[in-house]
């Protein structure tokens, strides 16, 4: 059954309003620009197929971030299966600011996040980029609040251990 007039025009407000932000969670998620915005794609195909239920509900946001978190684990448990190597970048973008310590800085960053497992990826990135609370993080990732509190905390000390012997590789040169 197609979407009515008003259902047509409350889908294309909603991914006109939170197309970037969810492009980046995916890329985040994938760390690669093409697979990002294919996976906002696919989510939101499957979500315009199913608007007039998922806007009921009135979480469209919730739905469309659980798909790209689906397909970004289903991406690399096929790149791990199929021993594909994934090269992190850092994303291309302009800084607002001048000055080489911040993009070094954002640099590393980056690079951290890259060397995390997916899932703890994802736990990182909802709680902290995402800014969602543990409960809702584990609602969409279908875990529970403790082993969101965990990967949350063993993702940043890997995080931590991983800036720190960057610096440490620096400082040696």
């Amino acid at each position: 059954m197609a979407l009515t007039e008003h259902e047509e025009q409350a889908f294309w407000q909603f991914v006109a309003s939170r197309r970037q932000q969810l492009v980046r969670t995916a890329y985040l998620l994938a760390g690669d620009h093409g697979h990002a915005e294919d996976f906002v794609q696919d989510a939101l195909i499957r979500v315009h197929r199913n608007w007039r239920r998922i806007e009921r509900v009135d979480q469209p946001e919730a739905y469309v971030r659980r798909i790209i978190v689906n397909l970004a684990n289903s991406w690399w448990r096929r790149a791990l299966r199929h021993r594909t190597h994934v090269e992190w970048q850092p994303p291309d973008r302009p800084d607002e600011y001048d000055g080489h310590a911040a993009v070094d800085r954002e640099d590393e960053l980056w690079r951290a996040l890259a060397t995390l497992p997916p899932g703890m990826r994802a736990v990182i990135v909802l709680r902290y980029y995402e800014e969602l609370t543990e409960a809702e993080t584990a609602a969409l990732l279908g875990r529970s609040i403790g082993t969101v509190k965990s990967q949350a905390s063993r993702g940043l000390v890997r995080m931590r251990e991983a800036l720190s012997e960057a610096r440490a590789e620096v400082a040696t040169r």
